[in-house]
């Protein structure tokens, strides 16, 4: 990869496609070539305010740039990968990789065999707090993860656990770092026709376990993580960007030992940014992302494990949930 501006193109500019050509905008080794998107109108709105050009059809895009972010509804994931690959571009697709496992596989396999960079958009693991915890993990034995946001329209094209708790899986996975043995989940509609709520415990072969919880129709806004690990407490805080630490010191001349608790907060870091400022390192070194299609695919399988066990869950209590 030479040492010029990286052409770089965005499709899908709604809610979150927006701030992704932004993002891009603002890089001095990066060129926005242009920001494509089904509804014309959208998509010269955003190439107005950031002075590149529009695209009513993406394929018009993709002959003018080496990479792309793809931010459309998950739906379309697979289709519009595939024509990035097939232009040999190097793609950003944001979470879920994809709707099925057979997609996301066809992904990894044609990603293979053109020798293109995959990354998959699970920002949180570029949130300063989780990226700074990573030090102080010491073999977890208990995590406990709450997503909880409230109802808003915007990616209820999915259930809850595709939307939202997807995030956590991935993080909690990557912090057990050991194969899933056991999952077991339940979950509820209570706006849409999908799951609303959704609750998960793993237990991995290493012995760890996670409870994770997410909901899109909470009052209020909470994404939490805790772990607990011998002789240490980890309380993370996303919306904050913090983290706390809290160990227990052993005590002077036979007093009982003291608890210690320091804080850090990173609130002043922007995760996107050093999410798409990953991607685009990632392309000119040709290194692998640290979420690339291969562990976008392992929180897809798990997270589809998990709507399956909450269909079941629906059918065996069918008086549940009939009106």
């Amino acid at each position: 990869m030479g040492s010029g501006k990286l052409k770089v193109g965005v499709i899908g500019v709604g809610y979150l496609g927006r701030y992704h050509a932004e993002k891009y905008a603002k890089m001095k080794d990066v060129e926005l070539v242009g920001v494509a998107d089904n509804s014309p109108g959208r998509a010269k709105e955003i190439a107005a305010g950031l002075h590149t050009r529009m695209f009513s059809d993406y394929h018009e895009l993709l002959k003018l740039v080496d990479a792309a972010s793809i931010v459309v509804p998950t739906k379309n994931h697979f289709q519009v990968a595939m024509d990035c690959l097939e232009y040999g571009l190097d793609i950003l697709i944001e979470k879920p990789i994809t709707k099925s496992i057979s997609e996301a596989d066809a992904i990894v396999s044609k990603a293979r065999s053109c020798h293109r960079i995959v990354q998959v958009g699970h920002i949180e693991r570029f949130n300063p707090a989780v990226m700074a915890m990573e030090q102080y993990l010491d073999k977890p034995i208990f995590i406990e993860a709450q997503r909880l946001h409230a109802f808003s329209p915007r990616g209820t094209d999915v259930d809850v656990t595709l939307d939202l708790m997807i995030h956590d899986l991935d993080i909690v996975m990557s912090i057990a770092n050991s194969p899933i043995k056991h999952i077991h989940a339940i979950g509820s509609p209570v706006i849409t026709d999908t799951s609303d709520l959704a609750n998960a415990r793993l237990l991995f072969e290493n012995g760890c376990c996670a409870n994770l919880t997410a909901s899109r129709v909470s009052k209020t806004n909470t994404r939490k993580l805790r772990i607990f690990q011998k002789q240490s407490y980890i309380s993370l805080d996303f919306n904050k960007k913090e983290i706390w630490i809290s160990k227990q010191i052993a005590g002077k001349n036979g007093s009982p030992p003291q608890e210690k608790t320091d804080l850090f907060s990173f609130a002043s870091q922007d995760a996107l940014e050093t999410e798409l400022k990953a991607f685009i390192l990632n392309v000119r070194q040709r290194t692998r992302p640290i979420v690339s299609a291969k562990e976008g695919r392992l929180a897809l399988k798990v997270a589809l494990q998990i709507i399956e066990q909450i269909n079941d869950f629906r059918l065996e209590h069918r008086e549940l949930f009939n009106a």
